[in-house]
């Protein structure tokens, strides 16, 4: 709780201090896209036919760089491989898979679940694998070598304790340059013990290499517990494969913690001279003359399961709420909504968030992922055990 009141106060500091500011390739054929169902408004994410269902328990969605979309179905503990009018490519079995990333060398990257046994005691530890597509038989999931596993807590430590076991990654997600950050949980706070308290951001480099954890630096102090909770990642670098991929090493994270006010944030990367340190970035979330509503008002959310960035220059960032069975849009700078159409008399952005709990086609039972290419966005629907296809009807020709 101590670490919990830092970070409230550094919030209020920074809502105090800030006022208005804020706180601290080739065109793809979608030929098979039936007619929409348009709701009412008339910029709005409509569903696209069919819908893709029959899934157990699905927990997670990607685009990759090969331009394929990978959907984790947990409830089988597989990795499915679809194109994008979502014919089946192919299946990979992963123990206790849930969540998965591709890096620009097309390897996928999946955290999952290994078996072992420690001083005659069973356990079952968090674990990121990586899976090398690419074999004799040629390049397909099905055909994936797992080339490399991340243990929890073997990458940064030799000693082990049954707390250990607690742990467990959350998400990650990729660089342009191939390093990768990883999200974790888990129930030390201690900052002082050997990696830093068990909730955090952790990062990896190309090798699957354990580099450092992610500390916060702000006016008030530097917090080697900053992250509460963290359940979600997503860095700017997203498909296509292109050499304008973004090299950033900026990122969102999202933290599910209920005392955390401000769950989603963006940290900002710096490096000068003097070394180089992370730090909350403030996004405006007053200006109503931009947006009727803001990424970083406070109590926005209830929990942020996952979330991703576009790559098509569009800077929008989509978020999934799975308390609150719904998908928020919001540009970059922490405005809901997109940019009016050209033509439109509105001046703000256009709210586009949609959901709500049902089995419609714009209705979720606890969704679990987001992902988007070409301007679809994917949604994993879990516990109606589909995956589901939208497109914004301003991007419709």
């Amino acid at each position: 709780m101590k670490q919990l009141s830092t970070y409230l106060l550094i919030l209020a500091i920074a809502l105090g201090t800030v006022s208005c500011e804020g706180f601290f390739g080739r065109k793809t054929d979608l030929s098979f896209i039936d007619a929409p169902q348009f709701q009412a408004r008339d910029v709005a994410y409509v569903p696209i036919q069919p819908i893709l269902d029959g899934f157990f328990e699905p927990s997670d969605v990607i685009a990759g760089y090969d331009e394929l979309i990978y959907m984790v179905d947990a409830g089988t503990e597989e990795i499915i491989a679809l194109d994008q009018s979502g014919r089946e490519q192919g299946r990979y079995t992963l123990p206790g898979v849930v969540k998965i990333a591709q890096d620009r060398q097309m390897n996928i990257l999946a955290i999952g679940t290994l078996d072992t046994t420690i001083n005659e005691v069973d356990y079952t530890l968090s674990t990121i694998y990586r899976l090398n597509l690419n074999s004799p038989l040629g390049y397909n999931i099905s055909n994936a070598r797992i080339v490399e596993k991340i243990i929890h807590p073997f990458y940064f430590k030799t000693s082990f304790s049954s707390l250990d076991a607690e742990v467990r990654f959350t998400s990650l997600d990729v660089k342009g340059d191939n390093t990768y950050y990883a999200t974790r949980i888990g129930p030390r706070e201690n900052e002082n013990q050997v990696g830093g308290p068990d909730d955090g951001v952790v990062l990896f480099n190309e090798d699957d290499e354990y580099v450092s954890n992610v500390f916060i630096s702000t006016d008030v102090g530097f917090f080697r517990g900053y992250f509460r909770d963290p359940m979600c990642i997503t860095t700017f670098a997203k498909p296509r494969q292109s050499p304008s991929v973004s090299m950033s090493s900026n990122f969102f994270v999202a933290m599910a913690d209920p005392e955390v006010p401000i769950k989603v944030q963006s940290i900002q990367f710096f490096e000068t001279e003097f070394g180089s340190s992370y730090e909350v970035q403030i996004l405006d979330f007053t200006d109503t003359s931009e947006a009727n509503d803001f990424l970083y008002r406070p109590d926005r959310f209830e929990r942020p399961v996952d979330m991703t960035l576009t790559g098509d220059g569009t800077n929008y960032l989509f978020l999934v709420d799975q308390a609150k069975d719904s998908i928020f849009q919001f540009t970059t700078r922490g405005f809901e909504g997109v940019n009016p159409p050209p033509g439109s008399s509105e001046k703000k952005n256009i709210i586009a968030s949609f959901g709500g709990t049902g089995e419609g086609p714009t209705q979720f039972n606890n969704p679990t992922a987001v992902a988007y290419l070409d301007e679809i966005l994917y949604v994993t629907d879990r516990d109606n055990g589909r995956l589901l296809r939208f497109k914004l009807t301003t991007d419709i020709d």
